[in-house]
């Protein structure tokens, strides 16, 4: 009778045990955990990007949490509580709710003064067809390299929007990728804008930007959605949300509806998303050879955006006379790290002029950096779905 009892009590305990972490746990597993506790030591201790790095960095720790299968609590596993709120990101709900948000908080006047920031916008997504061929020969698909190449735009919600589109088994990857770059932007541009300028070039001064008149600041979403969506209408649902969003603001008249947008509606969205992207790199599938040439991919790609853009600033100065020329040290900003890539031109400038102040104009390289890789990945998304 005893032993039965004793049998009995083991045989429960190890049961118990099957269902713990312990038992179901791999280094994988721990390797994993590690890497969304260095997430959060970031967000919390340098401030790379908190909003971002924060949520992803604890999600990381709950998609790791390892479990015993059948359970339905995992984010892979059809009916749980994570998988329904994965759904956002796997059917691309969330990114372009992202841009309703960055429309209503954006200001385009710098850009809308000076309309040849557009072009400096346009040649930092170099980066993004950079590494669409590199990945190429590397012997990824046609798809799979389209939504590796996106994340030189330094655009999370795009690089999930196109990934759950061409790619979703990577998505987990390439949305990791693109964060980490997006919050290590005034660690990596720094020394390539200094490394492709010389002394003279930063401390060139740029005109004020004009004043815009309100009526400009309303028909540009307007005019900017007719001009890139008839010519790239797979970029719909992120370029009409990002300029339907600018039209709620600068309308003036739909002030509720536009401080819903900037403030509750993208925070919301902004927890959803780094939580269930963080929660998506389980070890089991997200730790692979293919995840890791990601990460180096996405490197070279946001070195080739930034490269991309200085020189073409250099390239395009040969042109302009006078203070009509522009300084290098903006074209960083035309990756879409909003407004982070502006504060580096700024930071950089001031260090060779104290009173050369970039940021302004370099805000109007960075929001057309937006607009540049959300239309790549409208181009990318009709030549490769």
């Amino acid at each position: 009778m005893e032993n039965g009892f004793i049998s009995f009590v083991l045989e429960h305990i190890a049961q118990f045990f099957s269902y713990t972490a312990f038992a179901n746990m791999t280094i994988g597993h721990l390797v994993m955990i590690a890497v969304g506790l260095v997430f959060i030591y970031l967000a919390i201790a340098k401030e790379f990007e908190p909003m971002l790095l924060l949520p992803i960095g604890f999600g990381i720790i709950i998609g790791n949490i390892a479990f015993a299968p059948g359970l339905k609590i995992g984010i892979y596993e059809s009916g749980s509580v994570l998988n329904y709120l994965h759904f956002g990101v796997l059917q691309g709900v969330y990114p372009p709710l992202i841009f309703l948000g960055i429309g209503a908080m954006t200001d385009f006047s710098a850009l809308i003064s000076n309309p040849k920031l557009v072009l400096v916008g346009g040649a930092a997504q170099l980066g993004i067809f950079g590494a669409y061929a590199i990945a190429l020969a590397l012997g990824f698909t046609s798809a799979e390299a389209g939504a590796i190449g996106i994340i030189g735009g330094a655009d999370g919600p795009t690089a999930i929007f196109l990934s759950s589109k061409l790619a979703p088994d990577l998505m987990g990857a390439i949305a990791i990728s693109a964060y980490s770059y997006m919050a290590l932007v005034p660690v990596i541009q720094p020394p390539i804008m200094k490394l492709l300028t010389t002394e003279k070039e930063r401390t060139i001064k740029m005109k004020p930007p004009r004043a815009v008149s309100k009526t400009e600041r309303i028909m540009f979403p307007i005019i900017g959605l007719l001009l890139t969506c008839l010519l790239v209408p797979s970029g719909l649902p992120l370029l009409g949300m990002l300029f339907f969003g600018n039209l709620l603001k600068e309308s003036t008249v739909t002030k509720r509806l536009a401080d819903t947008a900037k403030g509750p509606l993208i925070d919301i969205v902004t927890i959803l998303i780094g939580l269930t992207v963080g929660a998506s790199t389980q070890a089991t599938t997200f730790l692979t050879a293919k995840s890791i040439g990601i990460f180096v991919l996405g490197a070279i790609s946001f070195v080739i955006a930034t490269c991309g853009g200085v020189l073409f600033v250099k390239f395009f100065n040969l042109f302009l006379k006078g203070d009509n020329k522009i300084n290098p040290l903006i074209g960083n900003a035309g990756v879409s790290a909003v407004p982070d890539s502006a504060r580096v031109s700024e930071v950089v400038g001031l260090e060779f002029d104290k009173s050369n102040h970039l940021l302004m104009h370099a805000m109007g390289c960075n929001v057309a950096g937006v607009i540049g890789s959300a239309i790549a990945a409208g181009i990318l998304l009709s030549f490769l779905s």
